[in-house]
């Protein structure tokens, strides 16, 4: 993780929902909550890395009367936020495990893959351009049959999105969605798995903050 950020304070934007990180968590839930009215499995399976407080999907699972068939493990690094987020499930009584690991190695998934919907909300944007290839290249790895992949990244100069939208072709994945609001430099893209996945193979890293 990034030595001169507080991940912890970074949630602070949240408070007002009209902040760009309010608008993009709500693009983000919009998408996880039509993945769920889409598939009728009475047990899914959700992985998200670098989860923050989990808001992308505990915020989702609140409103829903069917949570109990979401088996999900948010996968953070900062134990501030690693404990605000199990507080919030525990408090939602929803099946949602935390851990407080560095979701750039493998073997943090060991345990809690293949999953039928991925989240990387908040990664792109904070890795180098090498490791999000690296990342998007093995994302079949984490992933059961026809899974979702829900990222994020900011459009800022250079952007990279373009780059990555092909990287995820090139992984084997089809393109659902991808949002670029006109007034804002936030971007989420919506992926399905349309290739076998990938077994989770040897430890290694994935990713490092910047």
């Amino acid at each position: 993780m990034s030595a001169d950020k507080d991940w912890y304070d970074w949630h602070g934007p949240y408070a007002d929902p009209e902040s760009p990180l309010s608008r993009r968590l709500r693009l983000v839930q919009e998408h996880v909550g039509g993945w769920l009215d889409e598939r009728p499995e009475p047990v899914l399976t959700v992985v998200s890395a670098c989860a923050g407080q989990g808001r992308d999907l505990l915020g989702v699972l609140a409103r829903r009367p069917d949570a109990a068939r979401v088996r999900a493990t948010l996968i953070e690094y900062d134990p501030r936020n690693a404990a605000a987020a199990r507080a919030e499930a525990g408090r939602l009584g929803l099946s949602v495990a935390v851990s407080c690991a560095d979701a750039g190695l493998t073997e943090s998934y060991a345990d809690v893959v293949p999953a039928d919907l991925v989240l990387f909300a908040g990664v792109f944007g904070n890795i180098g351009d090498a490791d999000v290839r690296r990342t998007v290249a093995a994302l079949p790895r984490l992933c059961a049959p026809g899974a979702t992949v829900i990222w994020t990244r900011t459009r800022r100069a250079p952007d990279l999105t373009p780059s990555i939208r092909t990287w995820f072709a090139e992984a084997g994945f089809a393109e659902t969605a991808f949002h670029a609001p006109d007034d804002v430099l936030f971007s989420v893209g919506v992926h399905r798995l349309a290739v076998a996945p990938r077994p989770l193979g040897p430890s290694g890293r994935l990713f490092r903050f910047a």
